[in-house]
């Protein structure tokens, strides 16, 4: 045990611009897990990384265009830099005008992600293999709100931070299984938030959010999901959400169960 823990803070030193200034690091999940074996990180904080690892997602709302305009500006609570979700042609709450998506694609995943909204209101998501939004919204308590899987499980807003104050989620997902194209099982996913478990083998149903939300879009009904895998997206709502040590472990999950404890 000491020694996996030895091996991810060293992980940390050499992505240290974010992850060396994170408070109380450790392995396993809350604000400042550090990355389990295996995991590839996704937001350091760094341009570099912002820039090599993620694009903008272009569908049917997109107005923006390369090189990605989200900010790389101080943590305003720590040490460090971390990204912000920022683009003019979101403005206004424009979504799906300019969010990004990893260029690597996933099926099942270990996740772990922080975020920290800087004002009341505050808007942006996370979003499962671009299609299942784990919502990211400030004052929200219903199954819109925080935390939600969006439209499926009411909000464990009681866990939120709440502004100006880092949060996370750390999701293990299994996605929906398929034979001869059509869905045998329905996505599944556990979500710890802020280190308290929130969602224990959620269902997920559908894609929510019509032709703008994610790959398969309003495809029937949003019951028409796909057998294909999908990236991490981030939306931006025109808000000032920013996000920091993020990073993924890709699973194979043959049985119909997420729960997990680190």
């Amino acid at each position: 045990m000491m020694k996996s823990i030895r091996r991810n803070l060293g992980t940390l030193v050499l992505f240290g611009t974010v992850l060396g200034a994170l408070p109380a690091a450790r392995a396993g999940v809350g604000v400042g897990a550090t990355p389990v074996p295996g995991a590839e990180i996704v937001i350091d904080g760094t341009r570099s990384m912002l820039d090599e690892k993620w694009t903008y997602w272009k569908g049917p709302g997109f107005k923006s265009e390369l090189p990605i305009k989200w900010k790389i500006v101080d943590d305003p609570v720590d040490k460090g830099t971390v990204v912000q979700s920022d683009d003019p042609v979101a403005a206004g709450g424009r979504f799906g005008t300019a969010d990004i998506v990893t260029k690597k694609e996933y099926r099942d995943f270990r996740l772990h992600i922080e975020f920290l909204v800087m004002k009341k209101g505050g808007n942006s998501g996370v979003y499962l293999q671009n299609r299942h939004e784990i919502q990211v919204l400030d004052g929200d308590k219903t199954s819109h709100g925080m935390g939600a899987v969006i439209n499926e499980t009411p909000s464990p807003y009681y866990l939120y931070n709440g502004t100006g104050k880092w949060n996370s989620y750390d999701i293990t997902f299994r996605a929906a299984r398929f034979k001869d194209g059509q869905r045998t099982e329905k996505a599944l996913v556990t979500m710890y938030f802020n280190g308290v478990k929130a969602h224990t083998n959620q269902l997920i149903n559908q894609v929510w959010g019509g032709a703008n939300s994610g790959i398969d879009g309003g495809r029937n009904g949003g019951k028409g999901i796909t057998d294909v895998p999908g990236g991490l997206k981030l939306q931006n709502e025109g808000h000032d959400v920013r996000y920091r040590n993020t990073w993924i472990k890709e699973l194979d999950l043959k049985e119909p169960e997420t729960d997990f404890k680190e």
